[in-house]
């Protein structure tokens, strides 16, 4: 996929992205530096790089310790086709989605594009508010945005707070920051910088 302008507006989004299944001769922070120079030379323009962060894996014993980022990009690409690039430049990586939450070369989740709500904000709200024995078994059949869980997961509020404080949740209400601040004092001592 070359990465082309499509003349439509174009949209920040930010995307959180993971890798905790390294190789002999790759380190999950080299595969990760490289996913953004993929991202950047063939989809979108690479805005600002949070910090990389040591987050412990989820749920608790499922592989190694991942290594963390958030990326915020400006694209004139539709939402649906950002995601849809994203997944081939993991498959460029080797990621294979055989387990949910399972270990991965690397992972890429567009997390939200500016205020945008897909595909509508009483499905968005039902993901957000199922419980978690569902989430550990059900994914949905289509893009989400905001994604459902982001409001729950310190290794995605930690580094975004680095570059977009001040972005608002378009049904929560709540900016970044505010989200993290709700958090337990141990879930984010858990997320550490490289």
């Amino acid at each position: 996929m070359e990465r082309k302008q499509t003349g439509r507006k174009t949209l920040i989004s930010y995307i959180a992205l993971g890798s905790n299944a390294v190789t002999m001769d790759e380190s999950s922070t080299s595969i990760l530096q490289k996913a953004i120079s993929a991202i950047s030379e063939r989809l979108c323009f690479v805005d600002v790089t949070s910090s990389f962060y040591q987050t412990p894996c989820f749920p608790a014993g499922a592989g190694p310790d991942y290594v963390n980022a958030v990326i915020a990009v400006r694209s004139d690409l539709e939402p649906r086709d950002l995601l849809t690039g994203l997944h081939l430049i993991e498959a460029d990586f080797g990621r294979v989605r055989e387990v949910r939450w399972g270990q991965r070369t690397l992972d890429l989740d567009l997390v939200a594009t500016e205020g945008c709500v897909l595909p509508d904000v009483e499905t968005v709200r039902t993901w957000i508010d199922l419980p978690m024995e569902r989430q550990m078994s059900e994914a949905p059949s289509e893009l989400l945005l905001p994604h459902p869980r982001l409001q729950d997961r310190a290794f995605v509020l930690v580094p975004w707070a680095e570059i977009a404080p001040d972005w608002r949740h378009p049904i929560l209400g709540l900016t970044v920051t505010e989200m993290l601040d709700a958090l337990s004092e141990s879930e984010k001592a858990e997320i550490r910088a490289i």
